[in-house]
This record gives C-alpha cells, sequence and structure tokens, in this order.
C-alpha cells in the first residue's frame, strides 16, 4: 500500500501527529482532518499533507476529506456534549470510499462482545470521572461507546484499536494485543503513545484485524515479555 492515500481524522492531537510521522514513513500520502484553531498543530507536516480544517463531525468536512482515500484513520475523542464521537465515526463509516480500510481509536473501556473483564477499580473510576466530565461539559465517554456500537455494526473494514494507559517515550516497536481486556498479557495496562499510532498505521495492511477490537500493550511492558508472542512456548496473537 506504499504509494496509496490515507485520511487522519484527528490529525492535531498527540496521537494524530504520531500517526500522521509514521504513515508519511511507509510512503503514504496523508490528508489530515482538524479543527480550524489546531491547523498550526500541523506546522512541521505543512509541505507533506493536505489538511481540511474543520470539527471531525462535520459531516461535509468528512465527505470531501475521505474522498478516494484507500485508509481512514480515526481518533475518536468523546470531546464535549454534543454527539462528536459519534457524529464523527457516523461521517466516517457514510463517506469512505467502500473499500477503504477504516480505523478506529479509543479506550480499553470499549468492549466489542462483552467478553472483557476489568477491575472494580477500573469501572468505578470510570462511572465517577465520566459522570464529572460529562457534568462538565468537557467529555461524554458514553459517546464514545455509542460511536463504537455503530463502527462493530457495520459491514465496513473496520479495526477498532483499543488502547491501555499511555506514556510518551522512544518507540518499543509494534505493540502486542489480545482481543480481551483481563487476558495475562495485557496486565501491564500501559503502552508508548508513539506505538499505539504505529499499531493503527500497520492495521491498514493487516487484513486479520478486520471486524477485530484488538486490545494493545507495549511490546516491552513486562505482561507482554512474560506472556506475549516472544516468550518461550507462547503463541499469543501479535499485531
Amino acid at each position: 500500500m506504499a504509494s496509496k492515500k490515507v485520511c487522519i481524522v484527528g490529525a492535531s492531537g498527540k496521537l494524530g501527529r504520531y500517526v500522521i510521522q509514521h504513515a508519511l514513513d511507509r510512503g503514504y500520502e496523508v490528508v489530515g482532518v482538524c479543527r480550524a484553531e489546531s491547523v498550526p498543530k500541523l506546522d512541521d507536516f505543512r509541505d507533506r499533507i493536505t489538511v481540511y480544517p474543520g470539527r471531525t463531525n462535520d459531516r461535509d468536512v468528512i465527505k470531501n476529506a475521505v474522498a478516494g482515500c484507500d485508509g481512514v484513520l480515526t481518533v475518536l475523542a468523546p470531546w464535549g456534549v454534543e454527539d462528536y464521537a459519534s457524529g464523527t465515526a457516523q461521517a466516517v463509516l457514510d463517506f469512505a470510499e467502500p473499500d477503504s480500510r477504516l480505523i478506529f481509536s479509543c479506550g480499553w473501556h470499549i468492549t466489542k462482545d462483552g467478553k472483557d473483564q476489568y477491575s472494580w477499580l477500573f469501572l468505578t473510576l470510570l462511572k465517577v470521572i465520566g459522570k464529572i466530565v460529562r457534568l462538565l461539559r468537557l467529555v461524554d465517554i458514553d459517546d464514545q461507546v455509542e460511536a463504537c456500537r455503530r463502527i462493530f455494526a457495520s459491514d465496513r473494514l473496520w479495526t477498532v484499536v483499543r488502547g491501555s494507559d499511555l506514556e510518551e517515550g522512544e518507540s518499543e516497536g509494534l505493540p502486542v494485543w489480545s482481543e480481551h481486556v483481563g487476558d495475562p498479557i495485557l496486565k501491564s495496562n500501559l503502552t508508548r503513545r508513539i506505538d499505539f499510532a504505529l499499531f493503527m498505521v500497520a492495521a491498514l495492511e493487516n487484513d486479520e484485524l478486520i471486524h477485530q477490537a484488538p486490545a494493545i500493550v507495549g511490546r516491552n511492558s513486562a505482561s507482554a515479555r512474560e506472556h506475549g508472542p516472544d516468550a518461550a512456548g507462547n503463541a499469543s496473537g501479535e499485531g
């Protein structure tokens, strides 16, 4: 896919900028979508990408940006309380080219089949923090859940990459993954943000991830070293 075109929706955030760099490194032609006030954050890529300014849930902006793209990588940000994430996801699902690979990012709290196992502390914090940020009209976690519900119900060529806690730092390589939160390989719950982006871009070329919601963890984390594909006698999945 080295000469093909991809659209990065939510391009100006920390994750989005890493996605841009990985895509450029792999030879993709890159189109980015971000809010107009955030366009200066992309100055480092000014001469190498095409930018469509606008809210990512603006259907006209998305329709124009994804036209002719072989892949769309979307950072599902649940900002505000106006269905931002679900509106963004729906626009991508509606307007991306028929055979386009659609890669979405979210957190571990999203579950595809209800088989994920979360700790009591995780669920409590998610509920409490979710209520607080929604009351402040900052973030609507439930809207990200709704966005993924729509994706899971779609017959498009989608992958939903579910990230653990994130940290900055040099790349450790492609993260390892599992189908379900709660699996031993994910116990460390930590991934480099640059490698979250790497997994998203790599997913464009990995047909085994179509209609999957891989939960990822850093390849050098303790749990990945103990239970991952590089551990002796272990055949766990790897992205």
